[in-house]
C-alpha cells in the first residue's frame, strides 16, 4: 500500500556489531568508573578541608579509591592497546584528543603517586614522614591540575555513558551490563576492607605530632 511504512521500519535500531559492542562496552565501563571516582574524589577533597579532625575518613576513602582507580587505568589502557595495535573497531572509535593523549601518563603517573604515598605515610617512621608527606603533597598539585583539564574535557562524555547500563531502555543495548555494573561494584566494596584493616594506622597521625611543612 502507498505510503504505508516498510515492515522493518517500526523496528529497533539493530545493535552495533559484536566488536563495536567492545569497544562501547569498555567506553560504559570506563564512564561508569569514572562516575564513582568523581564522587569518592568529591568526598576526599572535602575532607583535606579539617585533615585533622578527618584524617580517619581521609585514610578510609584514599583506600577504597585504590581498585577503582586501577579499574580504571585498565579500561582505558585496554582501549589505547587496542587502539594502536590496529583493532579496526578501536581505529573507527579514534583516539581522544592529542591534548589527553599527553595527558594521560602524566595523569596516571600523578595518581599512582599521590595514592602510593599516601599508603606509605600510614607505615613510615617519624624520619620519613617529611620526605613522603612532600611528596604527597607535590603529587597532589600535579594530579589536581591534570585531572582538572582530563575531568573537563570528558565531564559531558561520562554524563552521557556512566548511567546507559542502569537504564532499562538502553542496558540491552549493548551486552554485559549486569557484569558491568558488578565489576564496578566490586571494586568499590574490595577498597571497603582495605581501608578498614589500615584505620588503626591513621592513630598514629594523632598521637605523634606531624611533621613540619
Amino acid at each position: 500500500m502507498v505510503g504505508s511504512p516498510a515492515r522493518g521500519s517500526l523496528r529497533r535500531p539493530q545493535r552495533p556489531r559484536r566488536a563495536d559492542q567492545g569497544v562501547e562496552s569498555n567506553a560504559r565501563l570506563t564512564a561508569m568508573t569514572a562516575a564513582v571516582l568523581l564522587v569518592l574524589l568529591a568526598i576526599e577533597g572535602l575532607t583535606i578541608v579539617r585533615i585533622r579532625s578527618l584524617l580517619s575518613l581521609h585514610v578510609l576513602v584514599g583506600m577504597i579509591l585504590i581498585p577503582p582507580v586501577a579499574l580504571k587505568i585498565g579500561s582505558t589502557g585496554y582501549r589505547f592497546v587496542r587502539y594502536y595495535l590496529g583493532s579496526p573497531a578501536y581505529r573507527r572509535k579514534g583516539p581522544p584528543p592529542p591534548l589527553l593523549r599527553l595527558l594521560g601518563p602524566v595523569l596516571i603517573v600523578t595518581m599512582v603517586a599521590l595514592l602510593a604515598s599516601g599508603v606509605a605515610l600510614l607505615f613510615v617512621g617519624p624520619a620519613l614522614r617529611g620526605d613522603f608527606l612532600l611528596l604527597h603533597q607535590a603529587s597532589f598539585v600535579l594530579w589536581f591540575g591534570a585531572m582538572t583539564v582530563h575531568v573537563l574535557a570528558h565531564i559531558v562524555e561520562t554524563a552521557h555513558l556512566a548511567p546507559r547500563d542502569w537504564a532499562r531502555r538502553t542496558a540491552a543495548d549493548v551486552k554485559g551490563a549486569r557484569l558491568r555494573q558488578w565489576v564496578v561494584g566490586s571494586s568499590v566494596a574490595l577498597g571497603i576492607p582495605l581501608g578498614l584493616l589500615v584505620l588503626s594506622r591513621a592513630s598514629t597521625w594523632f598521637s605523634q605530632p606531624l611533621p613540619a611543612r
